[in-house]
């Protein structure tokens, strides 16, 4: 498998990183996670400014424009036989000594992994399961998508398998936050709900995106502190992530759900099929 590291293709077994890279001694490091469509990435700005405002905050330098990651992007996947597939860009401190001495961190390592993608039909449902893990603070104001996973790790841990479920996580103060790998919405009347940025979780660009074409079908939005027995009582329930797009929830615990039946799960998947679309003709 090919990747990309500090400007050079590289074999993924060939990749060395400093055990005094901060991203390994501290976890001082972010990345985005994202798909190709036909060589596309679906809402790449705002996936990059999403890692921009991260590393501006921890002073980590990134000299790579925009174009030229996109294309690396697309390079790798020429490599892989042109087919679309599943990235990771990440961007973690670089070398430096024992300490937390440097107040900037002036050469990152900056690697962009690539994975065949695993065929999944759209719809595909999941089950919902309430974590006993419950979701920490963000270190920032808002939570950036860091090298600090452990959270993550150890909601993960409590599942079989994240192909067919979700783990849901729930504040120290039982408000409904995110999935594992996902940020969750959920349907009562007319009302597209999803927990509020102020719980600490990670305010998703899919998050954001659908947010906007439920508008366009009709739903109010509202940003919330919820506990779970709103999420329980809803009349739908889903989750998104760049990779998964939108996932049905067939069921959280003992309570059924439509799934992918649902009505305005139904109509907010097409919108966003229909913008995958509009994307695959604007390459062409």
């Amino acid at each position: 498998m090919k990747c990309w590291m500090n400007g050079a293709y590289i074999e993924a077994n060939e990749i060395k990183i400093s055990p005094f890279d901060h991203g390994f001694l501290y976890g001082v490091g972010f990345f985005e996670t994202f798909r190709t469509y036909q060589g596309q990435v679906f809402l790449f700005n705002e996936h990059m400014a999403r890692l921009r405002t991260a590393l501006k905050e921890y002073r980590i330098t990134f000299e790579y424009a925009d174009e030229i990651i996109h294309s690396v992007v697309r390079k790798l996947d020429e490599l892989a036989g042109s087919e679309d597939g599943y990235f990771r860009l990440n961007v973690s401190a670089g070398v430096h000594g024992i300490g937390l001495a440097p107040s900037e961190y002036q050469s990152p390592n900056v690697i962009l992994f690539r994975k065949d993608l695993i065929a999944t039909a759209r719809g595909t449902e999941k089950t919902g399961v309430w974590l006993e893990t419950p979701r920490n603070g963000a270190e920032s104001l808002i939570r950036h998508k860091s090298q600090g996973y452990l959270n993550n790790v150890r909601g993960r841990l409590e599942l079989t398998s994240l192909r067919e479920t979700e783990g849901l996580f729930l504040t120290a103060d039982g408000f409904v936050a995110e999935g594992i790998t996902s940020n969750v919405f959920w349907v009562k009347g007319d009302t597209l709900y999803t927990p509020s940025l102020d719980t600490g979780i990670v305010p998703g660009t899919t998050r954001k995106f659908v947010m906007g074409i439920a508008q366009t079908a009709g739903l109010n939005i509202c940003e919330v502190m919820q506990r779970r027995g709103n999420v329980e009582s809803a009349e739908e329930v889903f989750v998104t992530n760049a990779v998964q797009e939108i996932v049905p929830l067939s069921s959280i615990g003992d309570n059924t759900l439509p799934g992918n039946a649902g009505i305005h799960y139904k109509k907010i998947h097409e919108l966003y099929v229909q913008s995958i679309e509009q994307l695959k003709v604007g390459k062409n």
